[in-house]
């Protein structure tokens, strides 16, 4: 329960931080997804969190962190911060964890903006909390092998 509720945290989180992120007005074609070593220095510095991993990533999703690392430099200092603590911990899920997530992230896109509303309001009520209150709510949450459902989750590009 603790891996499925640090995916839920990880995937808002992140959802948050690519909220900002344009949206593809079609179908793109990859041409390259540079190695690890093929990176700037500047782009290795920013997406540190995710070096063991990387050259197992997608094509695709290496693009989309590609992205962000581009968009680095430009955001706040509490940004990046934030942005770096999200991606140390999406590096940490397991892939289903991972996929889980992005699921969760496409039926939150599915919702009306009012009900997405609502479940972003819970979802920052719930941050607030102290960490021995979210240990609690994750212990008495239901196992039965069902996901409940997304507070407010995102899919990470990876």
């Amino acid at each position: 329960m603790a891996h499925s509720l640090r995916a839920l945290s990880v995937a808002a989180a992140l959802a948050l931080a690519v909220a900002g992120a344009p949206a593809a007005a079609g179908p793109t074609v990859v041409l390259h997804a540079p190695s690890w070593t093929e990176l700037s220095p500047a782009d290795r510095q920013t997406l540190a969190p995710l070096a063991d991993d990387w050259n197992n990533i997608e094509p695709e999703r290496r693009q989309k962190w590609l992205g962000i690392a581009k968009r680095y430099p430009k955001m706040t200092p509490l940004e990046q911060q934030r942005l770096q603590r999200q991606m140390r911990a999406w590096a940490t899920l397991t892939p289903a964890e991972r996929q889980a997530a992005r699921e969760q992230y496409k039926n939150m896109k599915k919702l009306p903006p009012d009900k997405r509303q609502n479940v972003t309001e819970k979802w920052q009520e719930y941050q607030q909390l102290p960490p021995e209150k979210k240990r609690e709510l994750a212990s008495r949450a239901p196992t039965t092998g069902k996901q409940q459902p997304a507070k407010d989750t995102a899919a990470a590009p990876r």
